[in-house]
């Protein structure tokens, strides 16, 4: 029973070990990257494809209460009828 689980630890640590590995994203031999997108100049770089859009992860625009400051009034916040 312990070599069983000593194995499966080996292998789970060997598995594991190969994430970290990362290297320059390039396409597959034969292929090329995605036609550019119309109007742009040129066609973008792996990197470029990467980084996300402004529209994709939008800046956080609201205010955040700050401890015990009280709300302002809300004109529209009525009862239901």
């Amino acid at each position: 029973m312990r070599i069983a689980i000593i194995l499966g630890a080996a292998l789970a640590v060997s598995a594991l070990s190969g994430c970290g590995v990362r290297n320059d994203l390039r396409p597959e031999k034969g292929e090329a990257l995605p036609m550019a997108p119309y109007g742009a100049k040129e066609t973008p770089t792996p990197q470029q494809l990467l980084k996300p859009s402004n529209q994709a992860r939008p800046a956080r625009s609201d205010d955040l209460l700050r401890s015990s400051e009280s709300r302002r009034s809300d004109d529209f916040d009525l009862p239901p009828n």
